[in-house]
């Protein structure tokens, strides 16, 4: 029997990860999606991929990056901790939630732009640059302007390559203190049950064409923590409930995760 699990195991990874025709797959082709999922094995390294090439292309991370993005300002000391508040200028921001004082426990939950980009600008582009090369983030390119660069700026990262930053991240491999690694990890957390521990952050490239959604993570069960990065095309603004929704589809798939 551990013959037969390590022969799936090692066929599994020398062919890349299985992408084969999934009921998650045939949802995406019905929708007429352009969209890739991975979700990988902390444990044993088994990849299973949705869309083997779109995983490996690089796209603006937008609000996905604000994993490093936060890391990177605890480590900075541009705040010194999730409660630390700066405060609203009193301008419409253009959501409800982010018209307000804004702390690192209120911005990453609800992708409060404002928030991050105040927080850039104390950074500067040539830290974010020393920082992007340490944790070889993408493409590792910051471009012009050091409060958009992940919006609409030259940074590129793809699906594959979250997931690489992501474990990482989980093993504690960057330079930064233990007490941002576990600020980070308690804002990430979305659902805690009695199944699981699912922590998350979503993204969208709204000003590229085609815009981009990310839903990027790692799930932890009893049995094993499962990281996972989907990215597709967003035409119309109903696609961005497709980043959950077909991690979640795909989760239950393989069995992760129970069926509702």
């Amino acid at each position: 029997m551990r013959v037969k699990t390590f022969l799936v195991i090692f066929l599994v990874l020398a062919l890349g990860g299985c992408n084969s025709n999934t009921v998650t797959n045939n949802y995406i082709e019905d929708k007429k999606l352009d969209a890739t999922i991975i979700v990988s094995s902390l444990k044993t390294g088994e990849e299973f991929i949705i869309n083997k090439e779109r995983s490996n292309q690089r796209y603006l991370p937008a609000s996905a990056f604000k994993i490093p993005n936060t890391l990177i300002v605890l480590q900075e000391e541009i705040i010194k901790d999730e409660n630390d508040i700066i405060r609203w200028d009193g301008i419409d921001k253009g959501l409800f939630e982010w018209n307000q004082d804004q702390s690192l426990k209120t911005a990453l939950p609800s992708s409060c732009v404002w928030f991050y980009q105040e927080l850039a600008k104390k950074v500067g582009i040539e830290k974010y640059s020393e920082y992007l090369n340490k944790i070889s983030y993408g493409n590792k390119k910051v471009g012009a302007r050091v409060d958009s660069f992940w919006l609409e700026g030259d940074i590129r990262i793809s699906a594959k390559e979250q997931i690489d930053f992501l474990k990482k991240v989980y093993h504690k491999e960057y330079d930064f203190d233990e007490d941002n690694y576990q600020i980070l990890n308690d804002l990430m957390i979305e659902e805690k049950n009695a199944e699981y521990i699912l922590r998350g952050k979503t993204g969208w490239a709204q000003r590229v064409d085609p815009q981009i959604g990310w839903y990027v993570g790692y799930i932890e069960t009893d049995k094993d923590t499962w990281f996972f990065a989907c990215n597709l095309d967003i035409r119309q603004n109903s696609d961005a409930g497709y980043r959950k929704e077909l991690v979640f589809k795909y989760l239950r798939e393989l069995k992760i995760i129970k069926e509702l």
